[in-house]
C-alpha cells in the first residue's frame, strides 16, 4: 500500500501512529501532540481558544462558558490542513474538552473530506477501548502485524503485573483527582488502572466520563491513597496549584494525608492519553499502590509522593 499523508489532531493517536512505525507519514499534528519528541517539528494544525497559562478554576470557567454558546473549544486551521492534503486525518470523539473532536474536523474541512479525504475518529470510554482503537487504526492504515504486535507487548506487561498481585488481598481505596478546582474523579479507563495495579477505585465507575464530586464525597470515602493527576497538567504544573488541595477544610485529617500516600502523576502524558502509553501508566499505579513489589523507574518522573509539610 502506497504511503498515505496523515494529520493527527490528538495525542494519543499520534503516539500510536508512531509506535507502529509510520511516523515518516505524519504531516501535520495538534497544538497538544508533544510524543515523541521529534513530531514537534510537524506543522501545527490546530489551537486552545482559552487561555492555556490559567488556574485550574479559570481554565473551568472558560470552558463552560465557550461550549455554553455551543463552540468548540478548538480552533482547525482549515488552510494549512488543505495545503498539507491528507489523505487520512484522525480526530477524536471521546470528548470535546480533550481535544479536537469530530464535529470540528467534520464542520472545517468538508470540501476536503469531499475529494476523499479519510477521516478516522477514536472513542474510547475504557481499557479495551483503547486496545481496540489501537487494532483498528493499525489494520485501517495497512499495518495490522504491527498492531498486533505492539498489543501483545501491552498484554504481557499487563500480565507481569497481574501475576505478582495475584495472591495479594489487601486493596488500598484509591482516588484519582482528575481535575482540581472544581474537583473531578478520573473515570473512563482509569478505574481498570488502578484494579489492575492492585488498588480499588472510590467515587467513579469505570466506562463513565470523569465525573465532579465534592469535597465531602472524599471525606466520605476517606481512601487510603489519593492521586492528583489534573487533565493536560505535568507534576510541575499540579504542584503550582497544589494549594487548592492543601487549603480544603479537613484536609489533613484524610487518611491518605496522615499516612503520607498522597502522590501526583503526570496526567498530560501519561493517565489521559489513551494510546501505548496507556500501560506504562498502569505501571505507574502499579508503583504507587504496592512499591513493595514493583520498581519500574517512573518515580521522579511520571510521579512523585508528596509529602505535606
Amino acid at each position: 500500500m502506497q504511503d498515505r499523508k496523515i494529520i493527527s489532531l490528538l495525542p494519543a493517536a499520534t503516539e500510536i501512529i508512531c509506535a507502529l512505525g509510520l511516523e515518516q507519514q505524519l504531516v501535520g499534528r495538534s497544538h497538544e501532540c508533544d510524543y515523541p519528541e521529534s513530531v514537534k517539528n510537524l506543522p501545527v494544525c490546530s489551537s486552545a481558544k482559552f487561555l492555556p497559562g490559567s488556574n485550574s478554576a479559570e481554565i473551568d470557567r472558560q470552558v463552560k462558558e465557550i461550549l455554553s454558546d455551543s463552540l468548540s473549544i478548538y480552533t482547525v486551521d482549515k488552510e494549512l490542513i488543505k495545503s498539507l492534503a491528507p489523505d487520512v486525518i484522525i480526530t477524536q470523539a471521546q470528548c470535546e474538552v480533550c481535544a479536537v473532536s469530530l464535529k470540528d474536523v467534520e464542520f472545517a474541512m468538508n470540501d476536503l473530506l469531499e475529494k476523499g479525504c479519510q477521516v478516522i475518529s477514536l472513542e474510547p470510554h475504557e481499557l479495551s477501548d483503547i486496545y481496540r482503537d489501537i487494532r483498528n487504526l493499525a489494520d485501517q492504515l495497512g499495518v495490522g502485524a504491527a498492531g498486533k504486535d505492539l498489543l501483545e507487548l501491552s498484554e504481557e506487561r499487563n500480565d507481569i503485573i497481574r501475576h505478582k498481585l495475584k495472591f495479594i488481598t489487601e486493596k488500598p481505596k484509591v482516588a484519582c483527582i482528575e481535575w482540581l478546582s472544581p474537583l473531578m474523579i478520573a473515570g473512563n479507563w482509569t478505574p481498570e488502572i488502578i484494579e489492575i495495579a492492585g488498588g480499588i477505585p472510590v467515587l467513579t465507575e469505570k466506562g463513565k466520563h470523569s465525573g465532579y464530586v465534592s469535597f465531602e464525597d472524599i471525606q466520605k470515602e476517606d481512601p487510603d491513597i489519593i492521586v492528583l493527576m489534573p487533565c493536560g497538567f505535568s507534576v510541575e504544573r499540579t504542584l503550582k496549584e497544589i494549594n487548592i488541595m492543601l487549603e480544603l477544610p479537613g484536609w489533613r485529617e484524610l487518611k491518605a494525608i496522615q499516612d503520607n500516600r498522597i502522590y501526583i502523576a503526570d496526567g498530560n502524558q501519561y493517565f489521559n492519553r489513551s494510546g501505548p502509553r496507556i500501560t506504562d501508566s498502569i505501571e505507574i499505579m502499579a508503583e504507587i499502590i504496592n512499591p513493595k513489589q514493583f520498581i519500574f523507574g517512573y518515580e521522579g518522573e511520571g510521579w512523585i509522593r508528596f509529602m505535606q509539610r
